[in-house]
């Protein structure tokens, strides 16, 4: 993370900041004085679709370690699985900014399970890494110096200044009458619709299969041909 170790500690653990960098989540709800949140992960397993709904909590805040660890579950809301995690992070002070080291301990069940525990730890990975890009990316644009005033516009207003005439403004417009107030209604904002983490996609399973279907065929008909000739054999 492209700031100091304080500022990166501050950002993890602001829930509404940082769920829109995770893939496929969406948050629902959270209590910072508890220190529990609620959301829901869609997730996309070739043709079948999951929306897990969950809930989480920080078990530990340490500001002085710079150490954070939650625990999370939730489950498919058909029924194609559930899933629990304990997840730690320490953040570490490194020349250019923080380095973050993320610890998870995941347990899977259903749909999702078939792939197996190599595969889901290549795929966490990834997802670790977009989510990481995506909240540099936040951290460095909002840490934009402010536009400079341009020199010649400092120059003048300080000559103004010094002559004793101040500083030129233009005469104010009468005020408007004033309206009645009407009290406003606030409206509820609607979650938004995220796109669901295609995991075939992040594992790169899919464009494998994909590469493999023309020799898996070819392979098909040679077996076919071949069984045609012993069959056309023993005929004879």
């Amino acid at each position: 993370m492209p700031v100091p170790v304080d500022q990166a500690w501050a950002v993890l653990l602001d829930i509404e900041r940082i769920a829109p960098c995770m893939p496929g989540a969406t948050l629902t709800g959270h209590d910072d004085a508890e220190g529990t949140f609620t959301g829901t992960v869609k997730v996309k397993l070739g043709p079948v679709s999951l929306t897990f709904k969950g809930s989480g909590r920080f078990v530990e805040r340490d500001e002085a370690a710079h150490r954070v660890q939650l625990t999370a579950s939730g489950a498919d809301a058909r029924g194609g699985g559930t899933a629990a995690a304990r997840v730690t992070a320490s953040l570490h002070e490194e020349a250019d900014g923080t380095r973050v080291e993320v610890r998870t301990d995941l347990d899977i069940t259903g749909k999702a399970a078939q792939f197996g525990r190599g595969l889901i730890g290549d795929v966490s990975g990834k997802l670790i890494g977009q989510f990481a890009d995506c909240l540099a990316g936040k951290l460095a644009a909002g840490s934009e110096p402010a536009p400079e005033v341009p020199a010649a516009a400092v120059a003048g207003a300080a000559a103004a200044e010094a002559s004793g005439a101040g500083p030129v403004t233009e005469p104010a417009a009468p005020a408007a009458p004033a309206a009645p107030a009407v009290p406003a209604k606030v409206a509820e904002p609607e979650p938004e619709d995220v796109e669901p983490i295609d995991l075939l996609a992040v594992s790169g399973v899919g464009s494998a299969v994909r590469r493999a279907v023309p020799y898996v065929l070819t392979a098909a008909a040679s077996f076919a041909v071949v069984l045609g000739i012993i069959w056309w054999i023993k005929r004879r």
